[in-house]
């Protein structure tokens, strides 16, 4: 008798493990599947924004300069990137699929930065761009507080074209800009104006190397003083 117990309370306690032990591998692969369909939408999403700013690239070529005004010119390039670094951040800098829209996305700036420079030509207008050089491998240890920098002007100054490139992109295209712009491998660096800065940049210090942002931020000012003002007389 006390053995048929005894087997019972173990087959009770092995089908609880079975059953504790399955729902714990249902919920992860539940959650896991939840995440892979998450960043594939991402991903699709990613995709047809490529497509939408390729299509962009070619109607602002045959574009009149009259038709081309500064929200032509906003890029929408930082909205693709801070979905590239969330997919990034959710499959890691190595991931197959991350490294092939890493790779699309570093052309995709290349080519929009080509069409602002003969847009600026075409229409005598100043671009406002930095390129900037990164690395992930661990070496360089200012490369994410420089890219909070980067990110804070791109949202002061929406006219603002920040072109981020990994310095060890295994990438042609990005491989010969560097060589154009004789870039050194001392990073974070950024590229203005024809001139290179190596080491951390603060805003401040990326604000006197470009100084159409300081007359930006004049105006930002002058602008929010006014609507102030504005506002306390009502």
């Amino acid at each position: 008798m006390n053995k048929e117990v005894q087997t019972k309370k173990y087959l009770y306690s092995f089908l609880i493990t079975v059953i504790i032990f399955s729902t714990a591998i249902y919920i992860s692969h539940y959650f896991n599947q939840k995440k892979l369909d998450e960043i594939r939408s991402i991903q699709d999403k990613i995709a047809i924004d490529i497509l939408s700013s390729e299509t962009q690239f070619s109607l602002l070529e045959e574009s009149s300069c009259k038709d081309i005004g500064s929200g032509t010119l906003s890029s929408e390039l930082g909205n693709l990137e801070d979905k590239l670094t969330y997919t990034t951040n959710q499959r890691g800098y190595n991931d197959p699929e991350v490294l092939t829209l890493k790779r699309y996305y570093a052309l995709l700036e290349i080519k929009d930065y080509l069409l602002m420079n003969k847009i600026s030509q075409k229409c005598k207008k100043t671009p406002l761009s930095i390129i900037y050089f990164y690395s992930n491998d661990g070496t360089c240890e200012d490369c994410e507080r420089e890219g909070y920098v980067l990110t804070n002007l791109r949202e002061t100054y929406p006219d603002l074209r920040v072109y981020s490139f990994d310095y060890n992109a295994d990438l042609s295209a990005v491989k010969t800009l560097i060589s154009i712009n004789k870039v050194k491998n001392d990073l974070p660096a950024i590229f203005v104006k024809d001139k290179a800065y190596y080491g951390f940049q603060s805003i401040e210090d990326v604000e006197k190397a470009v100084p159409e942002l300081l007359v930006l931020k004049a105006q930002i000012e002058a602008s929010s003083t006014t609507k102030t003002a504005t506002t306390t007389k009502k």
